[in-house]
Protein backbone atom coordinates (compact mmCIF):
# COMPACT_ATOMS: atom_id res chain seq x y z
CA UNK A 1 0.00 0.00 0.00
CA UNK A 2 0.89 3.44 -0.76
CA UNK A 3 2.80 5.18 2.72
CA UNK A 4 1.70 8.50 3.63
CA UNK A 5 2.50 11.14 6.14
CA UNK A 6 0.44 14.55 6.95
CA UNK A 7 1.74 18.27 8.08
CA UNK A 8 -0.63 20.46 10.09
CA UNK A 9 0.09 24.04 10.95
CA UNK A 10 -1.63 25.20 14.18
CA UNK A 11 -1.97 28.67 15.90
CA UNK A 12 -1.51 29.82 19.11
CA UNK A 13 -4.41 32.25 20.36
CA UNK A 14 -4.70 33.38 23.55
CA UNK A 15 -8.17 32.03 25.15
CA UNK A 16 -9.46 35.38 26.68
CA UNK A 17 -8.78 37.79 23.65
CA UNK A 18 -8.64 34.73 20.74
CA UNK A 19 -5.51 37.14 19.98
CA UNK A 20 -2.28 35.08 18.13
CA UNK A 21 0.28 34.90 20.68
CA UNK A 22 4.25 34.29 19.80
CA UNK A 23 5.05 31.22 22.28
CA UNK A 24 5.96 28.53 19.81
CA UNK A 25 9.31 28.09 20.90
CA UNK A 26 7.63 27.07 24.73
CA UNK A 27 4.86 24.86 23.30
CA UNK A 28 7.34 23.15 21.11
CA UNK A 29 9.51 22.54 24.22
CA UNK A 30 6.79 21.76 26.52
CA UNK A 31 5.10 19.04 23.59
CA UNK A 32 8.70 17.50 23.70
CA UNK A 33 8.63 16.51 27.06
CA UNK A 34 5.63 14.83 26.98
CA UNK A 35 5.71 10.68 26.20
CA UNK A 36 3.35 11.28 23.20
CA UNK A 37 5.33 12.75 21.38
CA UNK A 38 8.54 11.73 19.35
CA UNK A 39 11.76 13.55 18.24
CA UNK A 40 10.85 15.84 15.09
CA UNK A 41 7.30 15.29 15.03
CA UNK A 42 7.01 19.45 16.08
CA UNK A 43 8.36 21.52 13.83
CA UNK A 44 9.42 25.55 14.14
CA UNK A 45 7.29 27.31 11.38
CA UNK A 46 7.52 31.37 10.50
CA UNK A 47 6.08 33.16 12.86
CA UNK A 48 6.21 32.21 16.70
CA UNK A 49 2.22 32.27 16.65
CA UNK A 50 2.03 29.07 14.64
CA UNK A 51 3.29 25.07 15.59
CA UNK A 52 3.55 22.91 12.56
CA UNK A 53 3.28 18.79 13.65
CA UNK A 54 4.36 15.51 11.46
CA UNK A 55 3.16 11.97 11.62
CA UNK A 56 5.36 9.30 11.08
CA UNK A 57 5.06 7.52 7.63
CA UNK A 58 1.91 6.14 7.62
CA UNK A 59 0.48 2.68 5.64
CA UNK A 60 -3.82 3.44 6.60
CA UNK A 61 -6.11 6.38 7.17
CA UNK A 62 -6.34 4.77 10.82
CA UNK A 63 -3.01 5.42 11.46
CA UNK A 64 -3.10 9.05 10.30
CA UNK A 65 -5.85 9.75 12.11
CA UNK A 66 -4.53 8.35 15.09
CA UNK A 67 -1.21 10.27 15.09
CA UNK A 68 -3.18 13.47 14.13
CA UNK A 69 -5.14 13.34 17.12
CA UNK A 70 -2.43 12.37 19.19
CA UNK A 71 -0.53 15.17 17.96
CA UNK A 72 -3.11 17.76 18.42
CA UNK A 73 -3.89 16.78 22.24
CA UNK A 74 -0.17 16.35 23.05
CA UNK A 75 0.72 20.11 21.58
CA UNK A 76 -2.83 21.40 22.76
CA UNK A 77 -1.63 20.19 26.74
CA UNK A 78 1.66 21.75 26.06
CA UNK A 79 0.01 24.92 24.76
CA UNK A 80 -2.66 25.00 28.00
CA UNK A 81 0.36 24.87 30.12
CA UNK A 82 1.79 28.11 29.03
CA UNK A 83 -1.71 29.96 28.82
CA UNK A 84 -3.03 29.36 25.31
CA UNK A 85 -4.72 27.50 23.07
CA UNK A 86 -4.15 25.97 19.75
CA UNK A 87 -6.56 26.73 16.96
CA UNK A 88 -6.95 24.62 13.64
CA UNK A 89 -8.09 27.28 11.38
CA UNK A 90 -5.70 28.66 8.07
CA UNK A 91 -6.04 32.46 9.05
CA UNK A 92 -6.55 33.85 12.52
CA UNK A 93 -10.48 35.22 13.05
CA UNK A 94 -8.84 38.05 15.20
CA UNK A 95 -5.37 39.52 14.78
CA UNK A 96 -2.80 42.02 16.27
CA UNK A 97 -2.54 45.12 14.53
CA UNK A 98 1.67 44.43 14.80
CA UNK A 99 3.17 41.78 13.15
CA UNK A 100 3.96 38.30 15.14
CA UNK A 101 7.51 38.09 16.00
CA UNK A 102 9.78 35.75 13.62
CA UNK A 103 11.12 32.42 14.51
CA UNK A 104 14.87 33.22 15.34
CA UNK A 105 16.18 31.00 12.60
CA UNK A 106 18.69 31.91 9.60
CA UNK A 107 16.32 31.34 6.80
CA UNK A 108 13.07 33.28 8.09
CA UNK A 109 15.45 36.14 9.37
CA UNK A 110 16.40 35.91 5.20
CA UNK A 111 12.90 35.90 4.45
CA UNK A 112 11.88 38.91 6.59
CA UNK A 113 14.28 41.11 5.09
CA UNK A 114 13.48 40.31 1.86
CA UNK A 115 9.28 41.13 1.86
CA UNK A 116 9.08 41.98 5.58
CA UNK A 117 5.00 43.10 4.75
CA UNK A 118 4.44 39.44 3.30
CA UNK A 119 6.06 37.63 6.28
CA UNK A 120 3.55 40.30 8.71
CA UNK A 121 1.08 38.56 6.95
CA UNK A 122 1.72 34.98 6.61
CA UNK A 123 -0.67 34.01 9.71
CA UNK A 124 -1.57 31.13 7.37
CA UNK A 125 -1.95 27.58 8.06
CA UNK A 126 -1.86 24.71 5.42
CA UNK A 127 -2.20 20.63 5.90
CA UNK A 128 0.31 19.19 3.74
CA UNK A 129 0.01 15.77 2.54
CA UNK A 130 3.05 13.73 1.43
CA UNK A 131 2.11 10.47 -0.92
CA UNK A 132 5.04 8.04 -1.49
CA UNK A 133 6.51 7.57 -5.14
CA UNK A 134 8.35 5.07 -7.02
CA UNK A 135 10.85 7.66 -8.56
CA UNK A 136 11.31 11.31 -9.14
CA UNK A 137 10.67 10.79 -12.32
CA UNK A 138 7.58 9.41 -11.97
CA UNK A 139 6.59 11.99 -9.55
CA UNK A 140 6.50 14.19 -12.26
CA UNK A 141 4.45 12.03 -14.01
CA UNK A 142 1.91 12.68 -11.28
CA UNK A 143 2.38 16.22 -10.80
CA UNK A 144 1.05 16.68 -14.38
CA UNK A 145 -1.72 14.57 -14.51
CA UNK A 146 -3.34 15.75 -10.42
CA UNK A 147 -2.85 19.41 -11.16
CA UNK A 148 -6.38 19.93 -12.69
CA UNK A 149 -8.24 18.07 -9.53
CA UNK A 150 -5.59 21.09 -7.19
CA UNK A 151 -9.02 23.29 -6.91
CA UNK A 152 -11.49 20.88 -6.08
CA UNK A 153 -9.11 19.52 -3.27
CA UNK A 154 -9.04 23.68 -2.63
CA UNK A 155 -13.06 24.16 -2.63
CA UNK A 156 -13.42 20.77 -0.35
CA UNK A 157 -10.56 22.07 2.33
CA UNK A 158 -11.90 25.74 2.03
CA UNK A 159 -11.33 26.70 6.26
CA UNK A 160 -9.81 30.88 6.09
CA UNK A 161 -12.73 33.11 5.77
CA UNK A 162 -11.82 35.64 7.94
CA UNK A 163 -9.18 38.15 8.46
CA UNK A 164 -8.60 40.93 10.95
CA UNK A 165 -11.98 39.80 12.44
CA UNK A 166 -14.09 40.78 9.44
CA UNK A 167 -15.06 37.97 6.25
CA UNK A 168 -12.51 38.35 3.51
CA UNK A 169 -15.04 36.85 0.88
CA UNK A 170 -13.23 34.24 0.20
CA UNK A 171 -13.75 30.41 1.24
CA UNK A 172 -9.36 30.35 1.42
CA UNK A 173 -8.39 33.23 2.03
CA UNK A 174 -5.36 31.72 2.99
CA UNK A 175 -5.00 30.17 -0.66
CA UNK A 176 -4.42 34.34 -2.09
CA UNK A 177 -2.17 34.79 0.81
CA UNK A 178 0.22 32.60 -0.34
CA UNK A 179 -0.20 33.21 -4.03
CA UNK A 180 1.61 36.57 -3.28
CA UNK A 181 5.20 35.27 -3.01
CA UNK A 182 7.56 34.45 -6.19
CA UNK A 183 7.30 31.00 -6.90
CA UNK A 184 3.30 30.10 -6.31
CA UNK A 185 0.24 28.82 -7.45
CA UNK A 186 -0.50 26.01 -10.03
CA UNK A 187 2.87 23.75 -10.24
CA UNK A 188 3.51 24.16 -14.01
CA UNK A 189 3.41 20.91 -16.24
CA UNK A 190 7.12 19.63 -17.02
CA UNK A 191 7.85 17.28 -19.63
CA UNK A 192 9.88 14.76 -17.97
CA UNK A 193 11.90 15.11 -14.66
CA UNK A 194 15.13 16.90 -16.55
CA UNK A 195 13.09 19.51 -17.29
CA UNK A 196 11.85 20.13 -14.00
CA UNK A 197 15.01 20.26 -12.53
CA UNK A 198 16.67 22.42 -15.44
CA UNK A 199 13.67 25.23 -14.64
CA UNK A 200 14.14 24.70 -10.71
CA UNK A 201 17.60 25.26 -11.15
CA UNK A 202 16.72 28.32 -12.96
CA UNK A 203 15.13 29.24 -10.32
CA UNK A 204 17.62 29.02 -7.94
CA UNK A 205 20.72 30.53 -9.95
CA UNK A 206 18.37 33.68 -10.70
CA UNK A 207 17.99 34.53 -6.88
CA UNK A 208 14.69 34.27 -6.82
CA UNK A 209 13.93 31.93 -4.43
CA UNK A 210 16.79 30.72 -1.71
CA UNK A 211 16.13 27.02 -1.50
CA UNK A 212 13.82 24.53 -2.91
CA UNK A 213 11.71 25.09 0.42
CA UNK A 214 10.61 28.08 -1.39
CA UNK A 215 8.85 26.29 -4.41
CA UNK A 216 5.65 27.47 -2.84
CA UNK A 217 3.14 25.41 -5.38
CA UNK A 218 0.31 23.64 -4.16
CA UNK A 219 1.71 20.71 -5.49
CA UNK A 220 5.53 20.15 -5.83
CA UNK A 221 7.62 16.67 -5.87
CA UNK A 222 9.55 17.05 -1.89
CA UNK A 223 13.22 17.85 -1.40
CA UNK A 224 13.25 15.80 1.57
CA UNK A 225 11.53 12.73 0.98
CA UNK A 226 10.40 9.94 -1.93
CA UNK A 227 6.97 11.76 -2.42
CA UNK A 228 4.50 13.99 -4.07
CA UNK A 229 3.98 16.59 -1.34
CA UNK A 230 0.26 18.54 -2.24
CA UNK A 231 -0.28 22.06 -0.85
CA UNK A 232 -3.42 22.78 -1.53
CA UNK A 233 -5.11 22.30 1.46
CA UNK A 234 -6.17 24.23 4.37
CA UNK A 235 -5.57 22.87 7.72
CA UNK A 236 -8.78 21.21 9.13
CA UNK A 237 -10.76 22.28 11.88
CA UNK A 238 -11.56 18.36 12.84
CA UNK A 239 -8.65 15.55 12.16
CA UNK A 240 -11.48 13.50 10.59
CA UNK A 241 -11.48 16.02 7.25
CA UNK A 242 -8.09 15.95 7.86
CA UNK A 243 -8.41 12.21 7.05
CA UNK A 244 -10.70 12.35 4.80
CA UNK A 245 -8.64 14.48 2.38
CA UNK A 246 -5.20 12.27 2.90
CA UNK A 247 -7.50 9.79 1.05
CA UNK A 248 -8.30 11.72 -1.57
CA UNK A 249 -4.96 12.85 -2.07
CA UNK A 250 -3.48 9.35 -1.94
CA UNK A 251 -6.60 7.80 -4.32
CA UNK A 252 -5.88 10.67 -7.05
CA UNK A 253 -1.65 10.27 -6.52
CA UNK A 254 -2.57 6.22 -7.01
CA UNK A 255 -4.66 6.97 -9.79
CA UNK A 256 -2.47 8.82 -11.66
CA UNK A 257 0.54 6.45 -11.37
CA UNK A 258 -1.94 3.27 -12.74
CA UNK A 259 -3.03 5.52 -15.91
CA UNK A 260 0.72 6.53 -16.46
CA UNK A 261 1.97 3.42 -16.76
CA UNK A 262 -1.26 1.94 -18.70
CA UNK A 263 -0.52 4.86 -21.08
CA UNK A 264 -3.41 7.15 -20.76
CA UNK A 265 -3.40 10.32 -22.17
CA UNK A 266 -3.44 13.07 -19.14
CA UNK A 267 -6.48 15.33 -18.58
CA UNK A 268 -4.66 18.67 -19.15
CA UNK A 269 -5.64 22.17 -18.54
CA UNK A 270 -3.95 25.82 -19.75
CA UNK A 271 -2.28 27.17 -17.02
CA UNK A 272 -3.87 30.54 -17.33
CA UNK A 273 -7.12 28.86 -16.82
CA UNK A 274 -6.18 26.37 -14.04
CA UNK A 275 -4.92 29.52 -11.87
CA UNK A 276 -8.00 30.97 -12.67
CA UNK A 277 -10.19 27.89 -11.57
CA UNK A 278 -7.84 28.11 -7.88
CA UNK A 279 -8.37 31.40 -7.68
CA UNK A 280 -12.37 30.34 -8.21
CA UNK A 281 -12.18 27.82 -5.85
CA UNK A 282 -10.64 29.87 -3.48
CA UNK A 283 -13.30 32.13 -3.95
CA UNK A 284 -16.43 29.90 -3.42
CA UNK A 285 -15.53 26.77 -1.91
CA UNK A 286 -18.16 24.47 -1.91
CA UNK A 287 -21.21 27.00 -1.66
CA UNK A 288 -21.11 27.50 -5.72
CA UNK A 289 -19.61 26.64 -9.07
CA UNK A 290 -16.20 25.59 -9.95
CA UNK A 291 -14.15 25.33 -13.35
CA UNK A 292 -13.63 22.44 -14.99
CA UNK A 293 -10.20 20.90 -17.00
CA UNK A 294 -12.45 22.07 -20.36
CA UNK A 295 -13.08 25.77 -19.05
CA UNK A 296 -16.73 25.22 -17.74
CA UNK A 297 -18.49 26.23 -14.62
CA UNK A 298 -20.08 23.07 -13.00
CA UNK A 299 -21.87 22.92 -9.99
CA UNK A 300 -19.42 22.37 -6.80
CA UNK A 301 -21.44 18.62 -5.98
CA UNK A 302 -20.92 17.23 -9.45
CA UNK A 303 -17.04 18.28 -9.44
CA UNK A 304 -17.00 16.26 -6.05
CA UNK A 305 -18.54 13.34 -7.35
CA UNK A 306 -16.50 13.13 -10.56
CA UNK A 307 -13.52 13.65 -8.33
CA UNK A 308 -15.24 10.78 -6.44
CA UNK A 309 -15.85 8.86 -9.00
CA UNK A 310 -12.18 9.20 -11.21
CA UNK A 311 -10.52 7.76 -7.57
CA UNK A 312 -13.26 5.27 -6.76
CA UNK A 313 -10.67 1.96 -8.21
CA UNK A 314 -7.93 3.38 -6.17
CA UNK A 315 -10.03 3.85 -3.18
CA UNK A 316 -11.39 0.15 -3.18
CA UNK A 317 -8.30 -1.31 -3.72
CA UNK A 318 -7.13 0.53 -0.45
CA UNK A 319 -10.41 -0.38 1.12
CA UNK A 320 -10.45 3.15 2.17
CA UNK A 321 -13.89 3.99 -0.16
CA UNK A 322 -16.35 3.77 2.17
CA UNK A 323 -14.51 6.03 5.37
CA UNK A 324 -13.98 8.59 3.00
CA UNK A 325 -17.31 8.36 1.16
CA UNK A 326 -19.05 8.75 4.07
CA UNK A 327 -16.72 11.68 5.52
CA UNK A 328 -17.24 13.02 2.23
CA UNK A 329 -20.83 13.41 2.84
CA UNK A 330 -20.70 14.42 7.04
CA UNK A 331 -18.86 17.52 5.51
CA UNK A 332 -21.28 17.98 2.67
CA UNK A 333 -24.67 18.39 5.46
CA UNK A 334 -22.51 19.90 8.55
CA UNK A 335 -20.21 22.74 5.69
CA UNK A 336 -16.41 23.08 5.19
CA UNK A 337 -14.64 24.92 7.85
CA UNK A 338 -15.23 28.56 6.07
CA UNK A 339 -19.18 27.64 6.21
CA UNK A 340 -18.74 27.25 9.73
CA UNK A 341 -16.59 30.02 10.92
CA UNK A 342 -19.13 31.59 8.68
CA UNK A 343 -22.09 30.63 10.62
CA UNK A 344 -20.33 31.38 14.03
CA UNK A 345 -20.00 34.62 12.81
CA UNK A 346 -22.95 35.70 11.44
CA UNK A 347 -24.29 34.06 15.26
CA UNK A 348 -22.17 35.80 17.38
CA UNK A 349 -19.24 37.94 15.50
CA UNK A 350 -15.79 37.14 15.62
CA UNK A 351 -15.60 36.02 19.26
CA UNK A 352 -17.86 33.09 18.63
CA UNK A 353 -15.61 32.19 15.40
CA UNK A 354 -12.35 32.11 18.03
CA UNK A 355 -14.55 29.70 20.26
CA UNK A 356 -15.44 27.54 17.47
CA UNK A 357 -11.99 26.92 16.34
CA UNK A 358 -10.36 25.66 20.05
CA UNK A 359 -13.27 23.90 20.85
CA UNK A 360 -12.74 21.74 17.51
CA UNK A 361 -9.02 21.35 17.28
CA UNK A 362 -8.62 18.54 19.37
CA UNK A 363 -11.89 16.77 18.73
CA UNK A 364 -12.21 13.89 15.99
Amino acid sequence: MTTIGVEEEYLLLDPVTGLPVPLADKVRAAAGLGRLVADQEVHFELLQAQVEVATPVCSTLEEVGGHLLRLRHAVGAAAEAHGCRIAACATPPLRHGHPVAVTDQARYRTMLAQAPQLVAEQLVNGMHVHVGVPSRESGVRVLNRIRVWLPVLTALSANSPLWDGHDTGFASWRTVIFSRWPVSGMPPRFADIADHDRRVQQLLDSGLISDTGQLYWQARLSARYPTIEVRCLDVQLRADDAVMLTGLVRALVETALAEAAAGAPALDCDQELLQAAMWHAARHGLSSTLIDPAGRQRRAGEMLYELLSHVAPALDASGDNRQVTALVHRLLQSGTGADRQRAALTAGGPRAVVHLVLDQSTTP
